[in-house]
């Protein structure tokens, strides 16, 4: 679209100079009849190309303009300005008034008018008229053209010139016979839209084809009226200056509008392109983050379950199901949750850069909130795997407990097996003395074998405590058998106290028993008990977790095979009495009535008794050998597991150091400085290996169910945390080198402003962190020029450290400084371009957008601009105004 509201104050010069010139307009002297019927055909067309803005036109240059009305309309049009209001009379007085108002205005914008009045507009002076035209003409289109320095007539000529130069056959010298081929307008046409005209088609020898293709082609595509006819041009010697410069200052406009449009489409086209690519980015964002969310809601419950299982092997199960987790689900969740990071600080950093308003998350999106529910995944991961091992002892603790119980319960009720029926049968009423004297001694042994089963009866109600506190699945049967087991005790201590009183009082009655038989008895039921007792510690089970206890239970097991040379001395002892019986029987010739009547105990069954805890011996000497090579495995295991985990985490602990250094000391470009830290991290990720073998030796830990390591500080969970956290910073220094890629790239930073920067914040970064503290960050600040009041300084801290960390990292300086030394896009200059895209109108339509924009662009702006409310909206209009300034934060799109 031309532009004919340029300022009017650029009448001075070389353009002045060369109206004054032109102006000098002869009254009397006639015009040749060829160029006045060129000049009125031009100027009728050129006038006709801005009435028709207004809805009307005219068909008689020197008749049409005799009012006054037309005129002052055209230039209305034209200039953008309003006139005084017009007088509506008929009378000649009216007309010259009207005339003289737009005289008046040619005059007011520094054209002077030589020999040019209102009467002879008013009389139809056609010569006049023509000129009059032709000052409006050079005012209004010609005279504001200007290529390097040269204005008016010489830029016109200048331009067509620099155009033209390529093509063959066309020397363009001035304004006349030089357009008479006709192949200079298609040269011109050409050079700006080669799509509409097929140049080596066209031949010299052809001027009216040459002609009338130009001129219908810039009338069908380029909106430039036909002004005049190919014959009129090649059938005049010397075609007529006025009307080709007019002509050809149309086909300026034309194309200078185009190119006006063209980098007004390339500016908005750059504008919405930052703007798609961060929406893209923030829907990226925001499912990314939805989904680690989802993850991590689904996981917590998973790991906060403490369903408890019934025994080890089924807890192994839920063991193995934690390591998965561990080892295949979280490893790519970790990565998810650092390439969130990275992403969110890229978008914020291109925002910054693009002067756009920083991304704010959907609530519970924020990178603060995704750190949280990580947190509290982690504790109830690291809750979850403490339980799992805690309940894997209860189980062990249990099961080992229960068997226990079982067993020596199957001991005592063998035990009191017939023990009711022997102290409730009355056999001491038809004994005799001596017989009565034999079941009272037989009965105090069997008073001391019940005192000596009183600790096995407690043993037996304290293991049943015990796996009840525990929670033992099984504990109603536990329960069951352990009150049936004191309840008989109960009776059996109450028979026990009824059947001694009444062998007491017969006892008055009858002689005294075999004194040797019932020191027999004494003597063998608690030796009886003894090997009894022996037998159970021998064949009880034992669970041990290092090597100290299997050592404990091997030197006990040493004290009482010491023992074993004492108590066979008193078997044969106890053996001995029997053997005398036996001889003073023989030796009597005494005839006995069978079986020691104080005691059941056979001298058989002490020497069977003592054969099987002697065989047992061995057999227990074996399984506490075999539990001390055991733990002298896991304690193998254990060194094995140190060494790696102390030169893991020795590594991770340096290379955690080294990058802090690193971040801060780089040189080089930083290019070079993203290469280097890129090669670093490869460095870094080919220790992998190493953690793998960690890994591996903690499984074989977690298998062979070790729960302490002296040999090192390290867990495996400190150093998972700490390769995470390893990996997590080089990434971020990564990051931010790239940020500053960005940041220079788009601000136009020089690589020795930011050595310059680095070197500042280097100087003032006293603790050599990265981050420095707010009066540090003020005297970096003075040192660069700033002089700095409180209100200011709060401002700039606003900016740089927005959630009030009362630090600043090395990125917030860089992108501070390069907000406050370079320029960017604002909402003011995107207005600008889409007004001229608009034709200087206050809104835009739908096939406004899609002819200048890319088709994809163009929909983005259709989808997005509200309705135009406007006084001069028309149906479909669009408010681009309050849709540039939403790009910019100032309002919600």
């Amino acid at each position: 679209m031309v532009d004919y509201h340029a300022p009017t104050n650029q009448s001075t010069g070389g353009a002045q100079t060369y109206m004054e010139q032109e102006n000098d307009w002869d009254r009397d002297l006639l015009l040749d009849p060829a160029w006045e019927k060129q000049q009125r055909k031009t100027f009728t067309a050129w006038c006709n190309s801005h009435l028709r803005k207004a809805g009307t036109q005219i068909e008689n240059i020197e008749q049409d303009f005799r009012d006054g009305l037309k005129l002052m309309l055209l230039l209305e049009v034209i200039s953008g300005e309003r006139l005084p209001k017009p007088e509506r009379g008929k009378m000649r007085v009216h007309k010259i008034n009207n005339v003289n108002k737009a005289l008046d205005f040619i005059a007011s914008k520094g054209v002077k008018l030589v020999s040019i009045g209102a009467e002879e507009i008013v009389d139809g002076n056609a010569k006049m008229t023509l000129g009059m035209i032709w000052t409006i003409i050079l005012r209004f289109a010609i005279q504001d053209i200007s290529v390097e320095e040269t204005s008016a007539k010489e830029g016109l000529l200048l331009w067509c010139q620099r155009k033209t130069a390529p093509y063959k056959n066309v020397n363009v010298q001035n304004f006349h016979i030089s357009w008479k081929d006709g192949l200079a307008f298609n040269a011109l046409i050409h050079r700006h839209r080669p799509d509409l005209i097929d140049y080596e088609s066209l031949r010299k020898d052809d001027p009216v084809t040459n002609l009338n293709n130009a001129f219908e082609v810039a009338e069908k595509h380029l909106d430039i009226p036909k002004m005049l006819d190919a014959e009129d041009i090649v059938n005049t010697a010397r075609p007529d200056e006025k009307a080709i410069m007019t002509y050809v200052s149309s086909f300026y406009h034309a194309f200078s509008g185009a190119q006006k449009a063209e980098t007004a489409a390339n500016r908005i086209c750059k504008v919405l392109a930052v703007n798609q690519e961060n929406e893209q980015m923030m829907e990226d964002y925001e499912k990314l983050a939805s989904d680690l969310l989802e993850w991590i809601r689904r996981t917590i419950p998973w790991l906060e379950n403490r369903t408890q299982e019934k025994t080890v092997k089924d807890l192994q199960a839920k063991q193995e199901d934690f390591r998965d987790y561990r080892t295949v689900h979280k490893p790519p969740k970790v990565q998810e949750k650092c390439q969130l990071e990275i992403s969110f600080n890229t978008l914020q950093t291109k925002l910054r850069l693009s002067n756009r308003p920083a991304f704010m998350p959907s609530e519970g999106r924020m990178v603060s909130d995704i750190n949280t529910a990580w947190h509290t995944l982690e504790g109830a991961e690291k809750g979850y795997e403490e339980w799992i091992l805690s309940e894997i002892r209860r189980l062990e603790r249990l099961e080992h407990l229960a068997e226990k119980f079982h067993q020596k319960a199957a001991i005592h009720e063998s035990w009191t097996d017939g023990k009711e029926a022997m102290l409730t049968q009355k056999d001491y009423e038809t004994s005799t003395l001596s017989e009565v004297k034999a079941l009272l001694r037989k009965h105090e042994a069997f008073e001391s074998d019940l005192a000596a089963h009183q600790d096995r009866v407690e043993q037996i109600a304290a293991i049943a405590q015990e796996l009840n506190e525990l929670d033992y699945y099984d504990a109603a049967s536990v329960n069951a058998r352990c009150e049936k087991i004191c309840e008989q005790w109960d009776i059996l201590g109450s028979l026990t106290h009824g059947r001694k009183e009444s062998l007491e009082r017969t006892e008055k009655q009858l002689e005294s028993i075999d004194e040797l038989y019932l020191e027999y008895a004494k003597r063998a039921a608690p030796f009886n008990n003894w090997m009894e007792g022996a037998m159970e510690d021998l064949q009880d089970m034992f669970i041990v977790h290092n090597i100290e206890e299997i050592q404990g239970l091997i030197t006990a097991h040493e004290q009482f095979k010491s023992t074993l040379p004492e108590a066979n001395k008193e078997r044969e002892a106890i053996q001995a009495i029997q053997a005398e019986v036996q001889k003073i029987a023989q030796s009597n010739g005494i005839k006995l009535s069978g079986a020691n009547p104080y005691t059941t105990i056979t001298p058989q069954s002490i020497d069977s008794k003592w054969e099987k805890a002697m065989a047992m011996v061995p057999q227990r000497d074996n399984a506490l050998q075999d539990e001390l090579n055991k733990q002298n495995s896991n304690d193998s295991l254990r060194a094995t597991f140190a060494a790696q985990a102390n030169t893991v985490g020795a590594y991770i602990q340096a290379k955690m150091e080294e990058i802090g250094r690193i971040s801060i000391e780089m040189n080089g470009t930083l290019e070079d400085q993203l290469t280097s830290l890129k090669d670093y991290q490869t460095t870094i990720m080919s220790y992998m290996p190493e953690i793998n073998k960690l890994e591996g030796y903690h499984q074989h830990i977690q298998e062979a169910l070790i729960f302490d390591n002296q040999y090192t500080s390290y867990t495996m969970e400190h150093l998972r945390v700490g390769w995470e956290q390893l990996l997590t910073t080089i990434a971020r220094t990564i990051n931010e080198v790239e940020n500053q890629i960005l940041t220079r790239d788009a601000k136009g930073i020089s690589q020795e402003q930011l050595y310059e920067y680095r070197a500042s914040f280097n100087h003032f970064d006293k603790k050599r962190s990265g981050q420095m503290v707010s009066d540090d960050f003020r005297a970096l600040l003075i040192s660069t020029g700033n002089s700095l009041g409180d209100g200011e300084f709060n401002r700039i801290m606003g900016i740089v450290d927005p959630n009030n960390t009362g630090t600043v990292t090395f990125q917030a300086f860089i992108d501070f400084m390069s907000t406050e030394t370079t320029d960017t896009d604002t909402a003011d200059q995107v207005i600008a371009s889409f007004k001229i895209l608009a034709g200087d109108k206050n809104f835009i339509t739908a096939d406004e957008l899609r002819r200048e924009l890319p088709p994809d662009q163009a929909e983005y702006c259709i989808a997005r601009m509200a309705p135009y409310a406007g006084p001069d909206a028309i149906p479909g209009a669009l408010d681009y105004m309050s849709f540039s300034t939403a790009l910019y934060g100032e309002s919600d799109l």
